[in-house]
């Protein structure tokens, strides 16, 4: 059964008009939506992996965020595409779904849900492990909770708040950064000679290319900013023009970002020999700024998961209500608007309560998950863009080869090669999800007799 995205009504049978309970409020510009993807990112992140990273690579951590870097702009070019095509909320499940058909949809969004669901669960896991290192009279889990219910009630009363508290946190971030800058510069002041080329060429550690390559593959999902961002479409002003502006600001200015504090990061403490690789970036800070930096940096890392909780709680509710809205999810559940918030208050509320799962598991195996529904992801709206534009569009000449062909082509085969770094136990548990998903959709759709419910992306 087709609704109508100008019609639908989750129930009442009402039309919504003027940001009523079927309509997200447009309330974001290019800054805001920026600013969300940068959040969702996390500029601090850089230090999460740094000391993996560092090993792996062999000291070539910039190196490999160039890689990534480059890889991942041709797959948000991919998603700036389509966000002007179709500026509406869902992401790659959208995307998939118009190009592909229901179906098709479907499976990405299931994958997709992998993404989005888990990725709040490894920030508030961050937050506790952090704040019950520095206090440690109060168990992790306590802090857990809190996040949990703080994030979810700033996500409930909307997404304008979300943006504020957005600005907030990159204004901390930006100020550790520039604190980070300025000590570690003085601090190699007074040790002779730098080799600045040394984050390239590498500590000799892991010699041989395939070993920043594999550095890479791990660093891809600091990118996810750039597919949270498109979930805004249909909060964004003139969502055609800005959503996907921010997406591809986003991508480059963070990697940028990533870039140069990596670099910074190795000249400060030229080793691979950490006390715990996991926080080897608490070396880097004893390194350039002693005791004061390592708490300057605890701060900021924790303001900057909260802010990232944040932004993927708010992206993954508008993925469960752009998947209630066409009935694919329970749409008297996940499909319905707060009258008075404009928000997908029960899908919102939803993430939240899966989020407690934080309590209990593993952050590997979170961080698997997340990996595998990321590049299903990119891997699908890559080959959207060729299926949309050269398939459907019937789009011909040099320029579409090279715009719609040559450049998402790419972007595919470097997911590709990406997921090639995955274990087979992340392929194994991948592809559980899959199955369930696929069975969910079986039993919706009556055995496959019916048609999977598809939203009319008509305007």
């Amino acid at each position: 059964m087709s609704h109508s995205h100008e019609t639908t009504a989750p129930e009442g049978g009402q039309k919504p008009h003027g940001g009523g309970e079927g309509q997200l409020r447009r309330a974001l510009g290019v800054p805001s939506l920026v600013f969300f993807g940068l959040v969702y990112m996390v500029p601090l992140t850089v230090f999460t992996t740094y000391g993996i990273v560092t090993q792996v690579s062999g000291g070539r951590v910039p190196l490999a965020y160039v890689i990534t870097l480059l890889a991942m702009v041709f797959t948000a070019r991919s998603y700036a595409k389509m966000a002007h095509e179709l500026p509406f909320a869902g992401s790659a499940y959208t995307y998939t779904q118009k190009s592909f058909g229901a179906g098709i949809g479907f499976v990405a969004g299931w994958a997709l849900l992998l993404d989005y669901l888990f990725l709040p669960m490894i920030n508030y896991l961050v937050i506790g492990i952090y704040l019950s290192a520095a206090f440690p009279m109060i168990p992790a889990w306590v802090f857990v909770l809190t996040a949990i219910a703080l994030v979810t009630f700033l996500n409930v009363i909307g997404i304008v708040s979300v943006a504020r508290a957005n600005i907030v946190i990159i204004a901390a971030q930006a100020i550790f950064i520039i604190t980070f800058a300025c000590l570690g510069i003085a601090s190699m002041s007074g040790t002779g000679t730098v080799d600045l080329a040394a984050p390239f060429t590498g500590d000799g550690s892991a010699p041989g290319f395939g070993n920043v390559m594999a550095g890479a593959a791990i660093l891809c999902l600091s990118f996810l900013g750039f597919d949270a961002v498109s979930t805004l479409s249909e909060e964004a002003k003139d969502a055609k023009r800005t959503v996907p502006r921010a997406i591809v600001i986003a991508t480059i200015t963070g990697g940028l970002i990533y870039i140069v504090l990596s670099f910074l990061a190795q000249l400060v403490y030229p080793s691979n020999d950490f006390g715990d690789v996991d926080s080897g970036a608490l070396d880097v800070m004893a390194a350039a700024g002693g005791e004061f930096l390592t708490i300057f940096f605890t701060a900021a890392y924790v303001a900057g998961a909260c802010g990232s909780a944040l932004t993927s709680q708010a992206s993954v509710s508008r993925i469960l209500f752009a998947m209630g809205r066409d009935g694919v999810l329970p749409t008297r559940f996940f499909g319905r608007l707060s009258p008075r918030f404009h928000t997908p208050i029960l899908a919102t509320l939803s993430v939240g309560v899966v989020s407690l799962l934080a309590i209990a598991v593993d952050l590997g195996f979170i961080s698997e998950m997340v990996s595998f529904g990321a590049l299903i992801a990119f891997s699908a709206v890559n080959l959207s863009v060729i299926k949309h534009f050269i398939i459907d569009g019937k789009r011909r000449g040099a320029r579409a080869v090279l715009s719609f062909i040559v450049l998402p082509g790419i972007g595919f085969c470097l997911t590709l090669w990406l997921w090639t770094s995955l274990s087979p136990r992340t392929l194994l548990i991948g592809a559980i999800w899959l199955v369930l998903g696929i069975g969910y959709l079986a039993v919706v759709t009556r055995g496959f007799r019916r048609p999977t419910p598809m939203l009319d992306l008509a305007e």
